[in-house]
């Protein structure tokens, strides 16, 4: 690592900033706004600098390395999170050297969760919702949750735990709305959902997700306590396809995709193991309450409507597709630029991803890599 990448000023706090994924450049953006300087700590590929951001690679498992990335650091976001079927071996090692370094430069932690420890829910998910999980991911989601407030109660380090449910939003490839949503939709097929497309499902905007960390970075009585991110009322996962397919001149059918399909492609990948046993989270309603986060920090999720308004420009940026016809026409083909062999084009990509690597797969993936392919 690049020592002089480390050296602080103390005319601005220092943000650290682990994992460049999903998340992890999106928090970077909105601290960078504000002023901070930020250092972005990713695996493998240092991203390009650029005034107030620095970056630096290595292993935060190595508690060497992970003190040394996180030095002079006023809050650390731990943005982290492995491929599924590497959980096993990484998932606490990883957070461990997140506390590690926090603790040692003094500094809050803010770490980005999801919902797997509540199990399967049988009425909207609370911050105080009991710990039942029914997944091997579920069971160490509970462990990492006490390895970091056990290191609150002794002392060692504040801690935040900002919690989301399934990403929704603009450029997010691990996702259900990652390239092969746009693929399909685009070529006139069905779009895939893990389960129930007609259940309700809450999907957290990944832009209030980076905000919502950014806000428990910057508030103390934020710290010690687990915090349900802000999300948009649930509505199923059919009709937010559709809400997307609108703006974007496609119309989209929403298929359940075959759980048995799930366990058969399980055989040969351990990441598709790793999926299949997260599909309940289609077959009841998937609801995430974030009531306490809005009366204690005064914001709400963005609306849905704007949500789309802001993937769907992206999109049509992104896939080429032109601006929705007014009326009139094939609404299928209205707002397409040659779709099918757009569709086509954008399968090809998808079958020269890795699901090992935790590329993209419809329905679920894992949510934040350790760099920036993740």
């Amino acid at each position: 690592m690049n020592n002089a990448s480390l050296v602080s000023s103390p005319s601005s706090r220092l943000h650290v900033v682990l994992g460049a994924g999903q998340i992890g450049p999106r928090v970077a953006d909105l601290l960078l706004a504000q002023g901070h300087r930020v250092r972005l700590v990713q695996r493998t590929r240092r991203a390009p600098e650029r005034p107030g951001l620095t970056s630096v690679c290595g292993d935060i498992t190595d508690l060497a390395f992970a003190e040394e990335a996180t030095r002079g650091a006023s809050v650390v976001y731990d943005c982290m999170n492995p491929p599924y079927h590497l959980w096993a071996t990484q998932l606490l090692p990883i957070a461990r050297g997140a506390v590690h370094g926090a603790t040692r430069a003094g500094a809050k932690l803010v770490a980005l969760d999801c919902l797997y420890m509540y199990g399967v829910p049988d009425g909207a998910m609370r911050e105080d919702s009991p710990r039942r999980p029914c997944s091997r991911k579920g069971a160490l989601r509970v462990e990492l949750e006490e390895t970091r407030l056990a290191a609150q109660r002794r002392g060692d380090v504040r801690v935040a735990i900002g919690r989301a449910s399934d990403f929704f939003g603009a450029n997010v490839p691990l996702s259900a709305w990652g390239d092969r949503f746009y693929a399909r939709a685009l070529a006139g097929k069905a779009v895939e959902c893990m389960g129930d497309p007609e259940m309700p499902h809450s999907y957290t905007y990944v832009e209030d997700v980076a905000r919502g960390l950014v806000t428990l970075g910057e508030r103390e009585e934020a710290m010690g306590h687990v915090w349900h991110l802000p999300t948009a009322p649930a509505e199923s996962t059919r009709a937010l396809a559709q809400r997307l397919g609108r703006a974007l001149g496609v119309e989209v059918e929403v298929a359940r995709l075959p759980r048995i399909l799930l366990r058969a492609v399980g055989l040969f990948s351990p990441f598709m193991r790793e999926v299949a046993e997260m599909a309940y989270q289609w077959d009841v309603p998937y609801v995430i309450d974030d009531a306490r986060f809005r009366e204690t920090f005064g914001w709400s999720a963005t609306p849905v409507e704007r949500q789309v308004a802001d993937i769907a420009a992206w999109a049509r940026d992104r896939y080429k597709i032109a601006a929705p016809a007014r009326s009139g026409g094939d609404p299928r083909r209205a707002g397409l630029i040659g779709p099918r062999a757009r569709g086509r084009d954008l399968a090809g990509a998808q079958t020269g991803r890795s699901h090992g690597s935790g590329s993209n797969y419809p329905g679920r993936c894992a949510r934040e890599g350790l760099d920036s392919s993740g």
